[in-house]
Parts: C-alpha cells; sequence; structure tokens
C-alpha cells in the first residue's frame, strides 16, 4: 500500500489563511514546523485527545465531495496537513507508515467539523463523513516534501 504526497499545508492559527508548501519539517512529538497545532494556536489545541500533530487527507476524497456532492474545493481549502494521492489512509489507524523521511502513527478518523464547513462550503461536512481524512502523531522526525512516498512502516514499534 503505497500513495504519494500531492500538497502540504499549515495555517499559523485555527482560522487563519492556509499556506500551500514545497516541503516541511515533521518534528517527533510536536507536529509540522510553523503549524498551528505546532505553535498550541489551533482551534482545538487546548482539547486533550491525539493525533493533533498531522492531519492527512485523500485527494480522492476531495474529488469524490465534487462528483458525488457538487461541491468543488481545492486540496488547501480541506484544512489538512498533507494531501496523499493513491494511497488508503483510514487503513493507517493505530499503525505505522512512513511519510518521506518521517515516520508517523495513524490515531484516528479526521472527521470533518462544522468549523471546516464555516471556513468554508455549506455541505462540506455531510459530503466528508468517513472520508475526511486521518490524524496522525509523529514518531520520527523528517522533512516532508510534495512528491514523497507514503507507505506502510516496514517494522511496527
Amino acid at each position: 500500500m503505497t500513495g504519494t504526497v500531492s500538497s502540504i499545508h499549515i495555517a499559523f492559527a485555527g482560522a487563519a489563511p492556509i499556506i500551500s508548501l514545497g516541503e516541511i519539517q515533521a518534528t517527533a512529538g510536536k507536529g509540522l514546523e510553523g503549524d498551528r497545532y505546532y505553535l498550541k494556536t489551533g482551534t482545538y489545541s487546548q482539547t486533550p485527545g491525539t493525533g493533533r500533530e498531522v492531519t492527512l487527507i485523500e485527494i480522492e476524497a476531495i474529488e469524490a465531495l465534487g462528483r458525488d456532492y457538487g461541491i468543488e474545493i481545492d486540496a488547501a481549502q480541506a484544512r489538512r496537513n498533507i494531501v496523499t494521492r493513491g494511497v488508503a489512509l483510514n487503513h493507517f489507524i493505530d499503525r505505522e507508515f512512513a511519510v518521506g523521511e518521517a515516520v508517523l502513527r495513524g490515531t484516528r478518523l479526521c472527521e470533518p467539523c462544522a468549523h471546516l464547513e464555516k471556513l468554508t462550503i455549506k455541505g462540506v461536512m455531510r459530503g466528508l463523513i468517513h472520508r475526511g481524512g486521518l490524524r496522525a502523531d509523529v514518531v520520527r522526525g523528517g522533512i516532508i516534501r510534495i512528491g514523497d512516498v507514503i507507505s506502510a512502516a516496514a517494522m511496527q514499534v
């Protein structure tokens, strides 16, 4: 099961504009350098829970939103850090997987919320239920770049 990194996005605070990058540093136990959850300025930064370090979504889910619901958003509007292509992210729950130089651990689904819909388009929340992506923690840091391979980690810890 392999895929690739299609795009990378961060925001400096909860409702701040999304910035698209070509590469980013992932830091174990903290997340993606410069992102709202790394900086502890995200909308849900003060809410306990795992999977706040990195969020991922499949480009195929964003494309299906347009096809199935007539709702067109671009990859950045999904407000997930890493947009993937060619990999089923839900299969990485409770598993480690490599993204470029970094190793992440999927913790839970990243279901869409009312906050996402408020920042985008009515219907996004309904259209992304169960395909809104994956929340993950950084197990081993490293650089993540557009085009990097995403694959199941060779060894589970």
